[in-house]
């Protein structure tokens, strides 16, 4: 099967469209036409040498789409069904068997860049691609996965909103309502109003706290994020002191803290703006070597939190319940994203870098 991918040859060079081979379906894996592709800042980030993937290769990781074929043992899906590609499992590991499989014990699902046994997926002129990132790799017309790495979607969903429910959806609403489940007449800051920071917005109106305050540097996302729940909002531009402005916002401290700006800037002021008993998130990752120093006593007597959060501990159950407040009006996805076509995916990355766009995605033709 041959197909159409944005290849990343080399760190800091523009993608190119290049013509590769997909392998064949084996018993537990599934070709998927894309449809649908969402950019998120990973996909950026290893495209500026930030974070290590093997190179040539072919990232995205917020893909939709329809299965074309599906290999003896697949049980889940068939030809024809739409499916949101997510993040990959093995089943086996204590976290997957334990239900956290965006925990999952071995990486080389998500970094390796080819099948577990060292076959390749994709190759290109005879020579193979990295691919599978993060399970899909999904800047591609077709991307052939494993069944643990597609859910069912409704029909009823369009593709370009779809997509973004595989990471930035699943990653802010699962750090609120999986992991740090603000208790009632809380209060929740949100650290950036990026997609990520949208989703945990949407999803902090569903809980039962009081103020939800979204601090951000772009007046077109913190309106926005009024119009989606917010509160309250804070501009990090025009303020001096942003651990002063969090605790006067919250009434002397934020019982929540969900953190996705990967600034350790950010990080710094927030941390003392934690209340007594209060928790942060981590989702935004600063680049490799950067580190910050924690008042470990104060964190001690307050009874603080600080958590690391993947994917937001998402599982299937999860992403199909989000799915149902989307279509019930309740988790407006669509409000966030901006469609491309696929061959303008180097502006569609541009405006996501530039903080243009919340959350670009790009669509396939037939």
């Amino acid at each position: 099967m041959k197909a159409t991918a944005a290849v990343c040859e080399a760190a800091g060079r523009p993608l190119r469209f290049r013509e590769v081979e997909v392998a064949e379906p084996r018993a537990t894996e599934v070709l998927v036409r894309v449809t649908a592709s969402g950019i998120c800042h990973t996909d950026i980030s290893i495209m500026q040498g930030k974070i290590p993937f093997g190179l040539p290769g072919v990232v995205g990781h917020e893909g939709a789409g329809v299965v074309e074929s599906v290999g003896s043992g697949v049980t889940t899906v068939r030809p024809g069904d739409k499916v949101l590609l997510v993040s990959p499992s093995c089943g086996l590991c204590q976290p997957c068997l334990t239900g956290h499989p965006a925990l999952c014990a071995v990486p080389a699902l998500r970094w390796g860049g080819r099948r577990l046994d060292g076959t390749a997926v994709l190759t290109m002129d005879g020579e193979p691609v990295a691919a599978r990132f993060l399970g899909q790799s999904s800047f591609s017309t077709y991307a052939l996965v494993e069944e643990r790495t597609v859910l069912k979607a409704p029909g009823d969903i369009s593709d370009d909103v779809l997509a973004p429910f595989g990471c930035g959806v699943v990653t802010g609403a699962g750090a609120v309502l999986n992991v740090l489940k603000p208790q009632p007449n809380q209060s929740v800051v949100v650290l950036g109003a990026g997609a990520v920071g949208m989703s945990a917005i949407m999803a902090a109106t569903l809980t039962p706290a009081a103020r939800l305050i979204a601090v951000d540097m772009v007046p077109e996302r913190l309106a926005l994020a009024e119009e989606l729940g917010a509160t309250d909002t804070i501009n990090g531009a025009e303020t001096d002191d942003l651990t002063a402005a969090i605790k006067d916002a919250t009434g002397g401290g934020a019982n929540v803290i969900v953190e996705t700006t990967a600034s350790t800037k950010v990080l710094r002021s927030a941390l003392p703006a934690l209340a007594r008993g209060g928790a942060m998130g981590l989702i935004g990752a600063p680049a490799a070597g950067e580190q910050v120093s924690l008042p470990v006593v104060q964190l001690i007597m307050g009874a603080m939190r600080i958590e690391g959060i993947v994917m937001g501990d998402g599982t299937a159950p999860f992403l199909q319940a989000l799915m149902r407040l989307h279509r019930d009006g309740r988790f407006p996805v669509d409000r966030l994203v901006r469609t491309y076509p696929f061959d303008r995916i180097e502006q569609a990355m541009a405006d996501a870098e530039s903080g243009k766009v919340i959350k670009p995605v790009l669509t396939f033709g037939a």
